[in-house]
């Protein structure tokens, strides 16, 4: 099969009503049975193992097997990508952007997009930390300052630790609600890893949305100056 006619193929499949709202929930990064998916689907357990099937055919989800179960997750970071690039183009049916002050809660506000921080929340750490020289956009990814390291290694994060891994250090993945890019990339899943193991978030129970502490607000405001 050549680029193109796997090019069809591939969109035939993301494009199917329940296993696009499948993906659409698989963005959240975890791993889902198939009863899971077929209650976010709207579709019945089985139907739901037959699209899963289809799509592990074709190498956009994978599959663990613990005990009884199968856990289905994306397959990597690029189908990740591909999902929520489908979702910028959704948003572009709107002809005028109304700035206002976002709700301080939902998906729109502060949710994961795979293994990163995304939402109002996860564009506003990132124009912070370009503002403050740490980040600079350079085409689709972020160069990382000297003093950009320094900061992160406030969470024991180095850039020693990325090197020999084929997935980029950083990304700029553009985000579907706010319109700008947030940081993704291996750096932007450590960094989210990071403020999880520190209780500034939590997550949502079968969900993307993400709810910020008071640690979490009160430490991005001491080390940011951002007020959430």
């Amino acid at each position: 099969m050549d680029v193109e006619d796997k090019f069809v193929s591939i969109s035939a499949l993301l494009c199917e009503t329940t296993r696009a709202r499948m993906l659409w929930n698989l963005l959240d990064g975890r791993a889902y049975t198939a009863g899971e998916m077929s209650i976010v689907a709207d579709t019945s357990p089985t139907s739901a193992s037959n699209h899963l099937s289809k799509l592990l055919e074709a190498e956009i989800v994978k599959v663990e097997i613990q005990g009884r179960h199968r856990y289905y997750s994306l397959l990597n970071s690029d189908v990740a990508y591909a999902v929520e690039g489908l979702a910028n183009l959704a948003k572009k049916g709107s002809s005028k952007i109304i700035k206002k002050q976002p709700k301080q809660n939902g998906v729109k506000y502060c949710r994961t997009c795979y293994d990163h921080l995304a939402g109002f929340v996860g564009v506003k750490i990132a124009e912070t930390l370009e503002a403050k020289g740490y980040l600079t956009k350079s085409k689709n990814i972020y160069l990382v300052s000297k003093k950009g390291w320094e900061w992160f290694q406030w969470f024991n994060i180095s850039k020693e630790g990325f090197i020999n891994n084929r997935r980029p250090i950083t990304r700029q993945c553009l985000d579907w609600s706010e319109r700008r890019p947030h940081l993704a990339g291996q750096l932007g899943a450590s960094f989210l890893n990071k403020m999880f193991d520190r209780k500034w978030f939590k997550k949502v129970e079968f969900s993307r949305e993400l709810i910020i502490t008071s640690k979490g607000r009160e430490e991005l405001y001491k080390m940011l100056g951002i007020a959430l």
